[in-house]
């Protein structure tokens, strides 16, 4: 294996025990910002795979293009949908017809 292969395999696995160790350790009430800043992650890793696909220098490169692009459109609307669940959690409800509260 060449110099470059390792280098990018040790980065790759630092990150990778990195950003673990990181989202196991953020505390529930910072979860919907967190989420909304991997949707924006989500959303830079889309426009690099379109990117990539557009070229079509080698035939692996359009399908692991197409691929990346598959699973980051993925990650980004299942990302904003969480997100907008999360958020309604969070507005409060209006009362029903006739089960308002009362002014005495």
């Amino acid at each position: 294996m060449s110099d470059t292969i390792i280098n990018s395999l040790y980065v790759f696995v630092l990150a990778t025990f990195l950003g673990f160790e990181v989202i196991r350790r953020v505390s529930p009430l910072l979860h919907t910002p967190l989420m909304s800043l991997t949707n924006a992650i989500s959303a830079i890793s889309l426009i690099g795979s379109l990117v990539i696909l557009g070229e079509q220098a080698t035939v692996l490169s359009t399908v692991l293009g197409a691929i990346a692009v598959t699973a980051s459109t993925i990650n980004v609307v299942s990302g904003f949908m969480i997100t907008d669940r999360m958020l309604k959690m969070f507005k409060r409800r209006e009362p029903k017809e006739g089960q308002g509260h009362k002014v005495r």
